[in-house]
C-alpha cells in the first residue's frame, strides 16, 4: 500500500484517511468498492449509487495496537448514513465488541464527515444510528472508542449524538460537531435564531476550536496526518485520558443552571460558564410553574401511572415509580412547558435540560437497583423533534442526547427491561434520545403517530425536493414515509396495537397497553439478551424489512477475519 504524500489529513478523501491512520502493515479493507455493496433505495428514487456506499472500513494496526478505522465519505450524499452505511459501521463496532469480549482487544477509530441520516432513507439511517449508539456504549467497557472529526462537512445530526458517546473527541479548527446543521435550524427557527451563511457565526458556535474549549471534545490538533495518528495513539496508550462526558450529570447541569439565556451568549461567556461548572458548590434549581399543554405524552404519563407519586425534578421530564403486575416500573416521558427555561423547548421538544434529565433519572435507577429487582424503564415517546436553536448548539445539545442514550443504553446492558411506549410522534434525534435505545418498541396504530427523521419541510429542503416529491419518494421507500405502518414494515416494532383511544384512553385502553408492556418486559426477560438484535430477527425484518442491513452484517463477518 503507498502512502498519500498529501500533508493535509481533512483534504483526504475517505479512504485515504484509513490509509494515513493504520500501519502499512497488515492494512486490509472489508466490503470494499470491488465488493458491490451498494443502496437498495437510491436508484428507485434516480439517485445514482455508490459501490461502497460511502463509508470505508479497514482493519489493521496503529503503531502496532489492533485496530479498525471506519471513515466516511462526506463527497457521496453529504456523509449521509442509510441501511447499508449504516450497517457497516455498526456492524463493524458489532464484530470489534465480539472479539473484545474473546480477548481480541481491538481500538475502533470512527473518521467522521457526516451531515447525520441520509434523508433519502430516512428510518433506516435512525435504525443504524440507534444499533451505532448501542454498541459504542457496549464497546467503551472493553476499549476507548475513538472519534476524529477533521473538516470539511463535519458531525452533524444522529451521527454527532455517536460522537458525544465516544470515550474521546479529536477535532481540528476545521472541524465541525453540532446536532442540527445551520440550515436546519434557519428553516426550523428562522433565520434570525441562525444564519446559515454567517461563517463566522458558525465556527464561533460548533467549530473545533469552540467545542474543545467548551469540554465538547478533548483535544485540538493541527490538520496534519501524522498529528492525527499521535493524537489516537496517546489516547491508545493511555497518555491521555478523559472522564466519559455522558455520565458527567452533575457538572452539565451546574453548567446550563449558570445559562441565562435571555441574553445571546458568546464563544467566550461559555467557556468561561465550563470553567466556573467545575465548582461542585450547589447552584440554584431552575424552577418553572410549567404551563403544560394535554398532549399525548401527558396523558398516558397519568393514565398508566394512576395514583403514583411524581419524582421528577424539571416541569418538561415526568418521572412516576409504579409497577404493572408484580414488575416495579418507571416511567418517564418528556412532555410540553410552556415557561421552559429555553424557548426552543417549550412545544415537547427534547432540549438541553431534558436529556440531562432523563440521563440523571435512568442513572438513579441504575444505582438504585444494581443489588436487587431491576425495574422496567417505560420510554412514554410523544416528541415532535430535538430542540433547534442557537443556544442549543452553543450549549451542546448534541451531547445533551447523548447522555439520554447512554442512560438508556447501559439500563439495557445492566438487565433492565426498557419498552418504549409512543402514542404520539417520535420525531428525529428526540426519538434516537428517548425511545431508539430500548429492548422493545410499542407503538398505537393511529394516525396521530408519526415515526422519522426531520420534519417534511426541513426533508424538502435539505434534499431540494418538493413536499410532492417526497410523498412520491415514500411510496418507493416505506422508511422515508412517517406513518407508522410504513415503519412497522421495517421490523423494529415489537407490538402496533389496534382499537386504543389515543386521545382520551379509557381503563380498557390503559389496560390493554399494561397488557402490552407485560408481556414485553416477560420477554426481555425470558430471552436474556440485552442488545438491540431482536430489531434485526424479527420476521418483518428477515422478510426484507432490513434485508440490507442483515446481508452487509453477513458479508462482513465473512470477511473479518
Amino acid at each position: 500500500m503507498i502512502k498519500s504524500l498529501k500533508a493535509s489529513f481533512t483534504e483526504c478523501s475517505g479512504r485515504e484517511r484509513t490509509v494515513e491512520l493504520l500501519d502499512t502493515e497488515g492494512y486490509r479493507e472489508l466490503l470494499g468498492p470491488f465488493d458491490g455493496v451498494e443502496s437498495p433505495h437510491l436508484e428507485k428514487q434516480g439517485i445514482v449509487p455508490q459501490s461502497d456506499d460511502g463509508v470505508i472500513v479497514a482493519k489493521g494496526t496503529i503503531n502496532g495496537h489492533l485496530a479498525v478505522a471506519i471513515s466516511i465519505e462526506g463527497k457521496f450524499q453529504g456523509g449521509g448514513i442509510g441501511e447499508v452505511s449504516g450497517a457497516k459501521i455498526a456492524g463493524t463496532l458489532e464484530r470489534v465488541l465480539k472479539d473484545c469480549e474473546d480477548g481480541r482487544k481491538t481500538i475502533p477509530v470512527l473518521i467522521y464527515d457526516t451531515g447525520g441520516v441520509r434523508l433519502q432513507e430516512a428510518n433506516y439511517g435512525l435504525l443504524s444510528i440507534a444499533e451505532i449508539s448501542a454498541a459504542i456504549v457496549a464497546l467503551r467497557r472493553h476499549v476507548p472508542v475513538i472519534g476524529v472529526i477533521p473538516g470539511k462537512i463535519g458531525a452533524f445530526g444522529g451521527m454527532s449524538i455517536t460522537a458525544g458517546l465516544c470515550s474521546a473527541v479529536i477535532m481540528t479548527k476545521e472541524g465541525r460537531l453540532g446536532l442540527n446543521g445551520p440550515e436546519v435550524i434557519e428553516q426550523e427557527a428562522g433565520i434570525r435564531e441562525f444564519d446559515s451563511e454567517d461563517r463566522q457565526l458558525i465556527w464561533g458556535t460548533i467549530g473545533g476550536e469552540q467545542r474543545t474549549a467548551t469540554g465538547f471534545a478533548d483535544l485540538l490538533i493541527e490538520d496534519d496526518m501524522e498529528a492525527v495518528k499521535e493524537a489516537v495513539t496517546s489516547v491508545i496508550n493511555g497518555d491521555k485520558t478523559f472522564p466519559q462526558r455522558t455520565e458527567q450529570e452533575k457538572r452539565y447541569n451546574n453548567f446550563l443552571r449558570l445559562v441565562q439565556p435571555n441574553h445571546r451568549l458568546s464563544f467566550e461567556d461559555v467557556r468561561e460558564l465550563w470553567k466556573q461548572s467545575e465548582n461542585d458548590s450547589v447552584v440554584a434549581k431552575r424552577t418553572s410553574h410549567g404551563t403544560l399543554s394535554n398532549g399525548r405524552g401527558l396523558i398516558w404519563f397519568n393514565k398508566l401511572r394512576g395514583t403514583a407519586e411524581e419524582i421528577g425534578d424539571l416541569p418538561s421530564v415526568r418521572v412516576a415509580d409504579s409497577s404493572i403486575g408484580a414488575s416495579k416500573v418507571r416511567y418517564i416521558a418528556v412532555v410540553p412547558d410552556g415557561e421552559n427555561y429555553f424557548p426552543r423547548a417549550r412545544n415537547g421538544e427534547l432540549g438541553l435540560l431534558e436529556g440531562w434529565s432523563i440521563a440523571k433519572h435512568i442513572r438513579e435507577a441504575i444505582e438504585e437497583d444494581r443489588d436487587g429487582e431491576k425495574r422496567a424503564i417505560i420510554a412514554i415517546v410523544d416528541v415532535p423533534s430535538q430542540a433547534y436553536g442557537y443556544h442549543e448548539e452553543l450549549l451542546g445539545i448534541h451531547q445533551a442526547c447523548a447522555a439520554a442514550v447512554d442512560a438508556y443504553a447501559s439500563a439495557r446492558l445492566a438487565g433492565h427491561p426498557v419498552i418504549s411506549f409512543i402514542p404520539g410522534n417520535a420525531i428525529s434525534g428526540a426519538f434516537l434520545s428517548h425511545g431508539m435505545q430500548s429492548n422493545r418498541i410499542i407503538a398505537l396504530n393511529d394516525p396521530g403517530v408519526n415515526v422519522h427523521v426531520m420534519s417534511k419541510q426541513s426533508a424538502a429542503r435539505i434534499t431540494q425536493r418538493s413536499l410532492e416529491e417526497l410523498e412520491i419518494a415514500s411510496k418507493k421507500v416505506p422508511a422515508m414515509a412517517y406513518d407508522v405502518n410504513s415503519f412497522e414494515k421495517l421490523g423494529a416494532l415489537y407490538s402496533l396495537v389496534d382499537g386504543i383511544e389515543a386521545d382520551a384512553p379509557e381503563n380498557k385502553d390503559k389496560d390493554l397497553i399494561y397488557q402490552e408492556i407485560s408481556r414485553a418486559v416477560d420477554d426481555v426477560r425470558d430471552r436474556n439478551v440485552n442488545d438491540l438484535s431482536n430489531r434485526l430477527t424479527s420476521d418483518l425484518a428477515i422478510e426484507g424489512g432490513r434485508a440490507a442491513s442483515i446481508f452487509v452484517r453477513e458479508k462482513l463477518f465473512a470477511q473479518w477475519k
